[in-house]
């Protein structure tokens, strides 16, 4: 099931915000996330909040109403933001899978996110998909619409990992969906997950060798985390398969890394490779960078000047909120300067660009030396650009790396 929400402190119920977070509004980067909590089923790993179709009955939530539940909370959000917010320059809707809902339904809530905010110039709009969820049809409506990017949920091409992972879709419909998406002229990402039980070494290989002969703009990898509460979990504990192994799982990110780079990929997050700098997901740069977003949707987390908070989970529950005029919140949190420091650290030293050393306490410019010691910390960065930048090394012990920055080693 999905994990739970912290309780963090009461929220608004009109969803106000404090004059100081307001006013980072014209100097930061603003995004919208929109969440679709619908699966047609509920893969064994994943702890997103999502509902299949049979868990929610008809009280107030379902695919045929969510867009004008969505649009509610949009009203709320331009309400709550006022008149100094600037136009949004990502939009990304994520799941769940948000190829359930129909592409009429992804058109509408984007028409309400440009109705109500305006869209930059040039603005990323992404969608995750299912590779069986999308018809060419519905993607040349998104295009259409402003979508400019499609995420599919390939996670590997090989069937017997799937059927681990429980994934339903025919590992050849990606290439369907790509082609089908390119000839709409939306760029593609490919989502691959590693070290699922049983998944061996040319296994994986199999996998990045089949992405990036598809040809994507972008390709995520992410390691296979067992996470509480899910049927995963329980397989583990129970000895019916095996947990992952971090060895087998550095293994496979080090061949990830050598596969993309010999493919034209480079990396600009630990966990992100694209083929040129524009193809980066833009939206995500935004949340790194501690920029400013308002997450639409069932459980869905938002941030606006330090201030932080999350949705009601349920979607029953959040569509009773918005149709009385509401805020959906659960709880919210104001960071602390501390608080946004460790964020700053943790984040910017994933990223290809590093961290500028400056921005470090003293504590974190004194680890800087025995880091590139170590071979966590590229030399010729640090030295020359005054920037802590991982090695391939450094990111696969990047929390390593954060704990020796942050004096906490």
């Amino acid at each position: 099931m999905p994990s739970a929400l912290p309780d963090g402190d009461p929220a608004p119920a009109d969803g106000r915000l404090p004059e100081s977070a307001l006013a980072t509004l014209t100097d930061r980067s603003f995004g919208i996330y929109l969440h679709v909590p619908f699966c047609s089923v509920r893969c064994g790993y994943c702890d997103f909040n999502t509902y299949t179709l049979t868990e929610l009955g008809t009280d107030g939530a379902s695919v045929d109403t969510f867009a004008g539940a969505a649009a509610r909370e949009l009203d709320l959000a331009r309400s709550v933001l006022g008149g100094d917010v600037p136009q949004v320059q990502t939009v990304f809707v994520g799941g769940g899978t948000p190829t359930m809902l129909a592409a009429a339904d992804l058109a509408a809530m984007l028409t309400g996110v440009r109705d109500r905010f305006g869209l930059a110039p040039g603005a990323e709009v992404s969608t995750e998909a299912n590779p069986d969820s999308v018809t060419p049809e519905g993607l040349e409506l998104l295009a259409e619409a402003g979508f400019t990017r499609v995420s599919l949920g390939m996670q590997s091409a090989v069937p017997h990992v799937l059927r681990t992972l429980e994934r339903t879709h025919d590992p050849a419909n990606v290439a369907k969906a790509v082609d089908a998406a390119r000839a709409a002229g939306l760029q593609v990402s490919l989502d691959l997950i590693y070290g699922t039980p049983g998944e061996s070494l040319d296994d994986w290989r199999t996998s990045l060798r089949t992405a990036t002969d598809l040809g994507p703009d972008h390709v995520s990898a992410y390691a296979l985390v067992v996470e509480d509460g899910t049927k995963l979990a329980a397989q583990v504990r129970r000895g019916q398969v095996p947990a992952p192994e971090d060895d087998d799982e550095a293994a496979k990110y080090e061949l990830a890394d050598e596969h993309l780079a010999a493919a034209g990929y480079g990396w600009y997050e630990v966990s992100n490779w694209a083929a040129r700098e524009d193809a980066r997901c833009r939206h995500n740069e935004g949340y790194w960078a501690d920029g400013n977003w308002w997450g639409i949707g069932p459980g869905a987390h938002s941030h606006v000047g330090g201030v932080r908070w999350w949705n009601v989970k349920h979607p029953n529950a959040y569509a009773s909120r918005v149709a009385a005029g509401t805020s959906p919140a659960h709880g919210r949190e104001t960071l602390t300067d501390e608080q946004r420091y460790d964020e700053r650290v943790l984040l910017g030293v994933r990223l290809v660009e590093g961290l500028p050393i400056e921005e470090l306490r003293p504590e974190g410019r004194t680890a800087v030396a025995g880091l590139i010691a170590d071979g966590l910390v590229d030399a010729t960065a640090a030295l020359r650009r005054q920037r802590v930048v991982l090695t391939r090394q450094g990111r696969l012990l990047a929390d390593t790396v954060v704990r020796r920055l942050l004096g906490l080693r």
